[in-house]
């Protein structure tokens, strides 16, 4: 079974500094039919005016990944991090038994887009972690390119938590396919351009939810940037 999510259906907040889209509850946006799916539980577009930023806050107890698009995004927290996480970089902190960081958007005249994506672990009350990968873009051109999973590796974040996440690049004719395991689930969000996932037509911000599905193919892209997570029933 694959569900289209279209983009205008996410939540959406506007609070002048940040301009935010949620595909699930998040804060001040609540539907009961959109807490998450399987344990992916935030995936937040967010654009960060120039100067402004998160200020300290604290998370525990979950994978949170952050996939900047442009601009760049300054990170700090309570592990002595001090990081600037540039377009095509994948951040992964596990909160673990509590962490404290702040990311704010330092660039002047240029709004810093990111995804804030969060993953329920499958370990709790581990020590709080931070890794940062660069992955060029040739890597993810006409293909689907391992990006963070439980076991980690070369170019790939390690996350605490029974999933998997790939990014791809695709226009033209190139085209890719994922086996799929028919009791997991897997949910594959389109950040921009348009792409035809098993034959079905997503623009960007829109997503597809796949479950008892086997294998995953992307084509018809125009200039297509996508995720796809591989995820836990």
């Amino acid at each position: 079974m694959l569900t289209i999510r279209k983009s205008q259906d996410r939540g959406h907040a506007d609070h002048g500094w940040l301009n935010s889209y949620h595909s699930f509850s998040f804060a001040g946006y609540y539907d009961p039919r959109h807490m998450g799916w399987g344990n992916l539980r935030v995936i937040n577009e967010d654009r960060i005016a120039p100067g402004t930023g998160f200020g300290t806050h604290g998370h525990r107890d979950m994978e949170i990944i952050s996939y900047v698009l442009s601009g760049e995004l300054a990170h700090q927290d309570s592990m002595g991090n001090v990081k600037g996480i540039p377009p095509g970089d994948v951040q992964r902190m596990s909160a673990g038994t509590g962490v404290m960081h702040s990311e704010f958007n330092h660039a002047q005249g240029q709004a810093t887009h990111f995804l804030q994506i969060w993953i329920e672990p499958d370990v709790r009350g581990i020590a709080p972690s931070y890794e940062q990968v660069s992955v060029p873009e040739a890597d993810k051109r006409g293909r689907l390119r391992l990006v963070a999973s439980p076991t980690g590796g070369p170019g790939v974040v390690r996350i605490h938590a029974d999933a998997s996440l790939h990014a791809g690049l695709f226009d033209g004719a190139e085209c890719a396919t994922l086996a799929l395991e028919p009791r997991r689930k897997a949910y594959v969000h389109l950040v921009r351009g348009a792409l035809q996932v098993n034959g079905m037509p997503l623009q960007g911000g829109d997503a597809a939810l796949l479950e008892g599905e086997a294998q995953l193919r992307l084509d018809g892209g125009r200039d297509a940037e996508v995720l796809v997570f591989d995820l836990a029933p």
